[in-house]
């Protein structure tokens, strides 16, 4: 068995770090004209030479919300998804597709909507790409917190599967309990919920990147074209 590798030097030596290999050629082999385009990419490799095609399901981004009252209950909708067949306990969360949307206005939004409360406070508790291989979505997990009801007059009212979203609150330790038996699987969910019991086990709240923050990840990945 081999030795295990030594420890970088610097944590700032553990990222993730852009590169784009050379596109031969591109088509669009699939376009939806809503959310999804998916565009077939003949790629050549900067390791041999040799070329590949991957087809590549462009996607708009998203934002999803860890919101927590003061005991630490995680507010979750109820939602069918037709393409698994299932229904989802997830955190509110909605695409990037409003043009110059800020990041945190568009999680204010959702969370406003879906959740009906509105938040005092706001961190970034992470960044991902949901399925590097086969897409370009991003999506940014917050951390809301000090929330405020939205008064009933004021509430958002949704349509197809967003006219039947439940709101339930669980324990932030139920749900990642859940989450490592199997119960859960929406995977912002699975992102925030596990991100922010670490943060609460390790330098608490306070140390998570301001709701500003730059995201360098998303900025460098190419958007949503046509051919």
């Amino acid at each position: 068995m081999s030795e295990p590798a030594e420890p970088a030097a610097s944590a700032e030596g553990l990222v993730d770090r852009p590169e784009r290999w050379e596109v031969v050629r591109s088509e669009t082999a699939m376009d939806t004209g809503r959310v999804i385009t998916v565009r077939r990419d003949v790629v050549r490799s900067a390791a041999d030479g040799g070329e590949f095609t991957r087809e590549v399901v462009l996607h708009p981004g998203a934002v999803g919300i860890i919101a927590l009252d003061e005991d630490e209950n995680v507010l979750l909708v109820s939602q069918y998804r037709h393409p698994v067949g299932h229904r989802l306990l997830e955190p509110p969360a909605g695409l990037l597709d409003v043009d110059g949307e800020d990041y945190l206005a568009a999680a204010q939004r959702e969370l406003y909507e879906e959740g009906y409360v509105r938040a005092g406070d706001w961190r970034v508790l992470l960044d991902a790409f949901t399925s590097p291989g086969m897409t370009n979505e991003t999506v940014r997990v917050y951390l809301a917190r000090d929330l405020q009801p939205v008064d009933d007059v004021a509430r958002h009212v949704g349509v197809h599967e967003e006219a039947d979203l439940p709101v339930v609150w669980w324990p932030l330790a139920d749900v990642v309990a859940a989450a490592l038996r199997g119960r859960l699987h929406n995977p912002i969910l699975l992102y925030g919920a596990l991100a922010a019991w670490a943060t609460r086990a390790g330098e608490g709240y306070d140390a998570l990147r301001p709701a500003d923050a730059p995201w360098p990840a998303r900025d460098a990945v190419p958007r949503l074209r046509r051919s």
